[in-house]
């Protein structure tokens, strides 16, 4: 028998926590763009699409998968889960060289900004934390026990909030270039915060001994079949990330438009604005990692109008907090802007993209819908769709001489089209009315 309230709990928790991390990422990014200006958030949002393309192929879908598989209670968890870690070193190990061969030419040539050779060197070093937290993370939304994931993350953004205040200025006296690469580097300090914390969580009965870092052939094979497809949905949408810097850099030089506006202009969109409109993320994001474990187990039991409505309950949740925060960005974008970041530019590209989100913000739980029912498949096709009309877009209206604007408009019908599209397959699933 499912237990109705675990969901509604689980939500609860993540979105206390979500709001407490979110809050403690605000002060951050208060810290962060204070000390380092419009510039170096300029330098810093140019390799982010880097970072997090890095950290989907280091992850490689590991967590969602060990979520769903602990969450069936058919395996071996300590194995299934301490297993996994060997072989995401042995990537990670992988993806360090290639990070050292291709950080110069892809700073100097391809981004056509120097000053982010040293910030793209560094992410090398985070992505094993990453790895691991994420691993372990995975275990816990499995157990559907949402408390060792609250506390981590929030321990893990005080650290890095003390980290950044005392460490910036310091390594600012260097260079804004040296300040973006310590950033990155705080990183490690705390992601191992979040690994110690969430140790600390696992239960007592988990010994760990040399056999439970050896893979089970069963095991590995039932990872990977949900991890591929799963971080392949992912991994598009990061590909595509990745791309956009490169496109905007060489089309925008090409057409007559300046380095510095296209760093400044940039930073503004992906440091100020971006990160504002994803603001109520937190709650979608919370309700899509509750979602998993829940959904997946309810369908498959046969639970099918259980896990209709859990989505309808997700969805519900997400507007709830999404149709307020639209009507205050596009009311007084000003004031979110004043409050967060101390600065009004970015107004215009806020208020026109504020009511686009509204539909992002229940584009989360579709997705993760179809992924705990095992259909990773077309939720990462509904993303390569999207991917490609927005690089096609993207390319095309870059050239029109509208600055940000191509980005803005490529983004928003990559928004409307993925979320038609998982609704779409959802609909089909579960019958959603």
């Amino acid at each position: 028998m499912i237990r109705k309230s675990t969901f509604i709990k689980s939500t609860i928790i993540l979105i206390i926590g979500g709001a407490l991390t979110k809050l403690l990422g605000m002060v951050i990014k208060i810290v962060m763009t204070r000390a380092i200006g419009t510039e170096g958030i300029g330098i810093y949002m140019l390799i982010s699409p880097t970072f997090m393309l890095l950290i989907a192929l280091a992850q490689l879908g590991f967590p969602i998968a060990i979520s769903t598989l602990v969450a069936t209670d058919k395996k071996n968890n300590k194995n299934l889960v301490f297993s996994i870690i060997p072989i995401s070193l042995l990537l990670n190990t992988i993806l360090l060289v290639i990070v050292f061969l291709i950080s110069h030419t892809l700073a100097t040539n391809l981004l056509h900004e120097e000053r982010c050779y040293l910030g793209i060197l560094s992410m090398a070093f985070v992505l094993p934390f990453v790895s691991i937290s994420s691993i372990l993370r995975g275990y816990f939304f499995g157990k559907q026990r949402m408390i060792p994931h609250v506390v981590s993350n929030v321990i893990e953004d005080l650290v890095r909030l003390l980290i950044l205040a005392f460490g910036i200025p310091y390594f600012l006296s260097f260079g804004l270039e040296y300040a973006v690469a310590f950033i990155i580097l705080s990183n490690i300090f705390s992601e191992l915060t979040s690994i110690l914390v969430l140790f600390f969580f696992l239960p007592k009965q988990f010994k760990l001994s040399k056999q439970d870092f050896i893979p089970q052939k069963q095991n590995i094979k039932d990872v990977f079949s949900i991890s591929l497809p799963a971080t392949g949905s992912r991994l598009i949408g990061n590909i595509g990330a990745f791309f956009e810097p490169i496109i905007l850099s060489f089309i925008l030089l090409r057409i007559g438009y300046s380095n510095h506006f296209m760093v400044t202009e940039y930073g503004i969109l992906n440091g100020y604005i971006m990160p504002i409109l994803l603001m109520p993320s937190f709650f979608t994001m919370a309700i899509s990692q509750a979602l998993i474990p829940t959904i997946s187990k309810a369908y498959s039991h046969g639970h099918y109008a259980y896990a209709k409505g859990k989505l309808r309950q997700a969805i519900g949740f997400s507007l709830l907090i999404g149709i307020p925060m639209t009507i205050l960005f596009e009311l007084i974008p000003e004031f979110a802007l004043k409050f967060i970041y101390n600065t009004t530019e970015g107004v215009t590209y806020l208020r026109v993209l504020a009511p686009v989100f509204l539909i992002f913000y229940i584009q989360a739980p579709l997705t993760a819908t179809l992924q705990a029912m095992g259909k990773a498949k077309e939720a990462m096709a509904g993303t390569l769709q999207g991917m490609i009309l927005r690089t096609v877009l993207l390319l095309f209206l870059s050239t029109l001489r509208i600055g940000m604007y191509g980005l803005i408009i490529a983004s928003s019908f990559n928004i409307l089209y993925v979320t038609l599209h998982q609704y779409k397959y959802v609909k089909n699933y579960l019958n959603v009315v």
